[in-house]
């Protein structure tokens, strides 16, 4: 049925040029595409103390100056840089997300986005939608997992992009869900603890534990270190598809449970619900899917997920459904002002 503020913005749509509005949106593949190759050659930090020629960059990373220059000069129609007089480029705020090593820094996933490798898959979509299976095995014949172990080049950077991403998204998680109440929390697949390390530093009498595959474990170790919360958060190494560790008085399952299908998942929430007591709380963060027609990153977010394996993003009420399947209720859900949304659940 639709409601009135469809029936609006159909009515706003309308009186748009509609031919020339898809045409835009089909030309999505270049807009990627040119923020890609901005990354790539770092021009947001070449531009980070002031406005430079396209000549200037074009010399600074050997690159053909007319073609940077309409690259450029694209991307400025998107506010992404300014172009003012004699083809100087200056940054807009929105560029300075494509610097290096900045909070908020989307410069790695912009990479990853425009990759030749992640371009592939992209374009395989019409295998997934025909199949229902993921288009990275019909392109590589590999999962994504045994395919970036074979690639740790290509692993690193998308590692950066999460850590990135992760990090960029935390302020408002914690502003969004007060956790000053736990005493011991256990992130299950914890990575490289840049999660744990900022509830930790947030709660100075709280301790944790970080749970991951073993070499993730062993990396973390070192960030855990530098963070300046070691003392307080222990490192184990394990499968959570068999077991998660105890003693938790809260348990977080951070974008896990999206790359898994329902078994999977399941396997993962049983787990938790194995070692948790009757006051636990187990709180999920994960991206949940807003009703029909209301736009959101996270119906795209589920289109990666199609295309990279078996796992996709889930509605309010999927998420109700699976929890309770393993034995838990949703006492609440708390959307962020991120692309990340919270799901509080305890014991039945």
């Amino acid at each position: 049925m639709l409601t009135t503020e469809t029936i609006n913005k159909t009515n706003q749509t309308n009186q748009m040029n509609l031919p020339e509005l898809l045409l835009q949106m089909s030309n999505g593949t270049f807009v990627t595409q040119t923020i890609y190759v901005a990354a790539k050659l770092g021009i947001a930090d070449l531009l980070k103390d002031g406005a430079k020629s396209s000549d200037e960059l074009a010399k600074l990373t050997d690159v053909d100056a007319q073609s940077l220059y309409r690259l450029l000069r694209a991307l400025s129609s998107h506010g992404i840089f300014a172009e003012g007089e004699n083809r100087q480029f200056q940054l807009t705020p929105l560029g300075e997300c494509l610097q290096t090593d900045i909070p908020g820094s989307m410069r790695d996933f912009a990479i990853i986005l425009g990759e030749p490798w992640f371009w592939q898959v992209c374009g395989s979509l019409l295998h997934s939608v025909k199949t229902g299976k993921n288009a990275f095995e019909n392109v590589f014949g590999m999962e994504p997992f045994a395919y970036l172990a074979q690639h740790p080049e290509r692993a690193q950077i998308l590692s950066e992009a999460i850590n990135a991403f992760t990090s960029s998204i935390i302020p408002a998680l914690l502003a969004s869900y007060d956790l000053s109440a736990i005493g011991k929390i256990v992130d299950v697949s914890g990575g490289q603890g840049t999660f744990i390390a900022e509830i930790l530093k947030a709660n100075p009498t709280m301790k944790g534990i970080l749970f991951d595959q073993p070499p993730v474990a062993q990396g973390a170790r070192r960030y855990i270190e530098a963070q300046g919360v070691a003392e307080r958060c222990e490192i184990m190494g394990g499968n959570f598809c068999e077991f998660v560790p105890s003693g938790g008085d809260a348990y977080i399952l951070k974008q896990i449970l999206h790359t898994c299908n329902d078994e999977s998942a399941l396997t993962i929430l049983k787990n938790c619900h194995q070692v948790m007591n009757e006051n636990s709380k187990l709180i999920i963060f994960e991206a949940v899917i807003p009703p029909a027609n209301k736009r959101s990153l996270s119906k795209w977010f589920d289109l990666h997920m199609l295309l990279m394996g078996e796992g996709q993003e889930r509605t309010e009420t999927e998420y109700q459904e699976l929890l309770a399947a393993a034995g838990f209720m949703v006492n609440k859900v708390i959307f962020t002002q991120a692309p990340i949304d919270v799901i509080e659940a305890v014991k039945i």
